[in-house]
């Protein structure tokens, strides 16, 4: 197969991010001509100058429509790219020079319909964007699930940087309306369609995630509370590992108290956990503020997930009402039909 790569980078007053990430793509030393679809989900803050001044650089294709979210945002610019294989990113993403190469690289010698491909931290990346990227991405936090060659379980790409071939795009119907979990969501009908997906770990990205800690809180809140909703709609893809970050949180309470009565172990269990947590993020990112961090991002993320999955799991299944009914936030109305 021939490739024609078309990049869909949906964006949402994030102008200041757009450049960097089409400054990047300015620099791919892949020597094929791409293209580039811009799709402005309902800004506020246009980005549309940025995209001209890099006119004369990069073969990009700039939209606006209302807002509607980032899933119907990447179908609607699927639908108007040229290319055969589209690669979705975020905005707050930067790609190293090589990432074309090492795609096609990859999938000339190994095709499939849809790949992922992991994040990264950048050297030049705050301390606090360094910790949660470890809290994201660590094989001892989430079981390597986002990229991780080692990961727990089967790799689920995510669109954060995620390829999919126009005939899978086709067949599939592109992304639902719920935000967030559209990623695992179409991976899914992916798979039940019969296409094969794959990571390619040299095609990397580096994630800025431009958050403070209450809004990745909210972040990995909204994780926790979609995944019973998607172990609901794909019963074959849920797992018990899911319920770690629960059962995680509900341990520790019974560890602490366990102290308070003079049995110690429990808690001395975690404190080798979170030893364990802070010597593997110093060795990967050399920097004790970094690893000491970390640990705070690690906590959070387990607290969020593991309260929202509960509180989900306990409403979907005891309520008798739709996702759609109970948790009327995490779903978009789709409105980007041409």
């Amino acid at each position: 197969m021939v490739l024609s790569f078309s990049f869909i980078i949906p964006v949402f007053n994030r102008p200041d991010e757009i450049n960097e990430l089409l400054e990047s793509l300015s620099k791919q030393s892949y020597q094929k001509n791409f293209e580039i679809v811009i799709v402005e989900d309902g800004s506020t803050q246009s980005s549309e100058p940025v995209v001209e001044a890099y006119s004369d650089k990069l073969t990009i294709s700039y939209f606006k429509k209302p807002n509607s979210g980032p899933g119907d945002s990447r179908n609607y610019g699927m639908r108007k790219a040229k290319g055969n294989y589209f690669i979705v990113l975020d905005s707050d993403c930067v790609l190293p020079p090589q990432y074309l190469v090492e795609a096609e690289k990859s999938l000339q010698e190994n095709f499939v319909h849809c790949y992922g491909g992991p994040d990264a931290a950048h050297d030049s990346f705050s301390t606090v964007q360094k910790a949660i990227n470890y809290a994201m991405t660590s094989l001892l936090t989430t079981g390597g699930i986002r990229g991780n060659k080692t990961a727990v379980g089967k790799f689920q790409p995510r669109s954060f940087n995620m390829g999919i071939s126009r005939e899978a795009f086709e067949n599939v119907g592109g992304y639902g309306n719920i935000h967030p979990g559209e990623d695992p969501d179409l991976t899914f009908r992916i798979w039940e369609k019969g296409y094969e997906t794959k990571l390619i770990s040299k095609a990397f990205v580096f994630h800025k995630r431009r958050i403070d800690w209450r809004k990745f809180y909210i972040q990995v809140n909204k994780f926790g509370m979609v995944r019973p909703i998607l172990n609901k709609w794909h019963p074959a893809t849920a797992k018990i590992t899911y319920w770690f970050p629960t059962f995680f949180c509900l341990g520790f309470l019974v560890a602490s108290l366990l102290f308070i009565v003079g049995i110690s172990l429990p808690l001395w269990l975690y404190a080798v956990y979170f030893v364990s947590l802070f010597v593997d993020s110093l060795i990967k990112n050399k920097n004790v503020s970094v690893a000491y961090l970390s640990l705070i991002a690690a906590m959070i993320q387990f607290v969020g997930y593991g309260y929202g999955f509960l509180k989900s799991t306990v409403y979907i299944n005891f309520t008798g009402k739709k996702p759609q009914e109970l948790f009327p936030k995490l779903f978009f109305e789709q409105k980007a039909t041409t």
